[in-house]
């Protein structure tokens, strides 16, 4: 659990003691993805949410008590460029998309590659509900909870080797249901890439659902990646690969801008951007910005990972 100390804590992000106990009522509800039941557990609701219930949801640790996000501005206001480059685009333009049947082809230096079908990799483990600031590219910022598994215990399932340094993501490439990859806005299909140790840190994620429903098309279903101390354009969407690397895996906006965008992606305040700071950031739904964290506030968790790594070189 994040705790902020008091001096740092402004009257506006006090939760009111209700909505804290109303989005931890307790859900009793029928898995749509077929995943292992569990001890149900509450978790966080919110009265515009829609999509089929995950069954028997936990809040993990590290969940903030920050006030969430709102459940329509969590999936009517994203960056997924497949469904093209405006905030709104994804909520207007993926409804064609189908997200089941769904396999995740696992490759490269580890004991058991092969494919995967979505329900094998989830579901022997614990869904837990972690709620995550999300930071995005545009100085822009959201509070959501989050519903997955840890992405250390499903990767040591298939027994990385000695020689995998580095874990790569590929996202699903579908034109056809997806608009914005009839474009040259990006080089398609989207890859992104972590560390070994980074993705095999407790924070990190691959999330399956969001406010304790099924994760939305425009949101990355079903299966997308959250790592909540980096920069937003890091939690690929919709991923159909993941492989085991012994060198550093190219990035798609790494690609694209190598000067903007650099492969650790961490929220570094002390950085900014070539063509914005990056010193503060607007909550949605908030009239004034706020300090930027270093590590989004995770640097308790994560810091020790870049000890002696320049992060202003490094970035």
């Amino acid at each position: 659990m994040l705790i902020k100390p008091p001096a740092d804590i402004r009257p506006s992000e006090i939760t009111d003691q209700n909505l804290f106990l109303s989005r931890r009522k307790w859900i009793a509800a029928v898995a749509a993805a077929g995943l292992v039941p569990r001890l149900a557990l509450g978790v966080s609701s919110d009265p515009d949410a829609t999509g089929a219930r995950l069954a028997d949801v936990t809040d993990g640790p590290f969940s903030s008590d920050e006030d969430l996000t709102p459940f329509k501005d969590v999936t009517g206001y994203n960056n997924f460029y497949e469904f093209g480059t405006g905030k709104r685009d994804p909520a207007r333009y993926s409804g064609k998309f189908k997200p089941r049947p769904w396999s995740v082809k696992i490759s490269g230096e580890c004991e058991k590659p092969g494919n995967y079908a979505f329900e094998d990799i989830v579901k022997s483990h614990a869904l837990e509900e972690r709620i995550y600031r999300l930071r995005c590219v545009e100085a822009w910022s959201m509070v959501v909870p989050w519903v997955g598994v840890p992405l250390a215990a499903v990767l040591k399932r298939f027994k990385p080797t000695s020689r995998a340094k580095y874990v790569a993501f590929r996202t699903i490439f579908r034109p056809a249901e997806m608009p914005g990859q009839n474009t040259r806005t990006l080089d398609w299909p989207y890859v992104e890439g972590l560390r070994i140790d980074e993705a095999m840190n407790p924070l990190a994620m691959l999330v399956v659902g969001v406010y304790g429903r099924e994760l939305p098309n425009q949101n990355g279903a079903p299966l997308r990646l959250i790592v909540p101390w980096k920069y937003g354009f890091k939690n690929i969407k919709s991923i159909v690969s993941i492989r085991f690397s012994e060198k550093q895996p190219p990035t798609t906006w790494n690609k694209y801008a190598p000067r903007e965008y650099g492969f650790y992606a961490n929220v570094n305040p002390e950085v900014d951007h070539p063509r914005w700071s990056q010193r503060r950031e607007r909550r949605i739904g908030d009239l004034f910005k706020r300090p930027t964290l270093k590590f989004n506030g995770y640097g308790e968790q994560v810091a020790s990972l870049y000890s002696g790594l320049d992060l202003s070189k490094n970035f």
